[in-house]
């Protein structure tokens, strides 16, 4: 048996199915999706990951397989960010690493092997900043970026940090989303 996942905003219901492009009902704009008509608060700014329900939910997303979604929490966080900040890089690396978990689920392997190398360059970058801006960035965040870009560049090469499932007929929500990566966002160590 599997080991349990941990949740970093438990109360927040994950939706019922994952958005896989020409395969389930986009969340937004189709009445169909998950999250039609839901207008999202805007988030603040990320400065502490624990104080952040946004990013909580997005890491506890991708950890459950819900890499569209995840993504798209995180882009808001990343406009807060101002876009070109050593936090803002941080922030895009998990976006593409989400869009490297759609491009796997919808069956791209040119896709995931461009975002996921696109996020390993940006970890990479951030990584890079000072130090007591990385002090800033660990606490933001409650990774490590290095580690994070380790990963990203095994899942843009090796095949086997991947598992590709198997999935309904297009326009099926997917029932059940599945952990394409052979790692988890833990936050703090958790």
């Amino acid at each position: 048996m599997a080991p349990e996942i941990p949740r970093f905003a438990p109360g927040i219901e994950l939706p019922p199915y994952t958005y896989i492009p020409r395969r389930s009902p986009h969340p937004i704009s189709d009445p169909a999706g998950h999250s039609f008509g839901r207008s999202p608060s805007p988030p603040l700014a990320l400065v502490d990951w624990q104080q952040s329900v946004e990013y909580c939910h997005a890491v506890d997303l991708f950890n459950h397989g819900y890499y569209w979604e995840a993504h798209e929490e995180w882009e808001g966080l990343w406009q807060v960010a101002g876009r070109r900040s050593p936090l803002a890089q941080a922030l895009q690396g998990l976006i593409k690493l989400a869009a490297a978990g759609v491009k796997t689920a919808a069956g791209s392997e040119k896709g995931r092997r461009r975002h996921a190398s696109r996020a390993a360059e940006l970890f990479d970058q951030a990584a890079a900043a000072p130090a007591e801006i990385q002090t800033a960035l660990r606490r933001a965040t409650g990774l490590s970026l290095e580690q994070l870009a380790l990963w990203s560049r095994a899942a843009a090469c090796e095949g086997e940090w991947i598992s590709m499932p198997e999935f309904e007929q297009p326009q099926q929500p997917i029932e059940t989303p599945r952990c394409l990566f052979a790692f988890r966002l833990l936050p703090g160590g958790a």
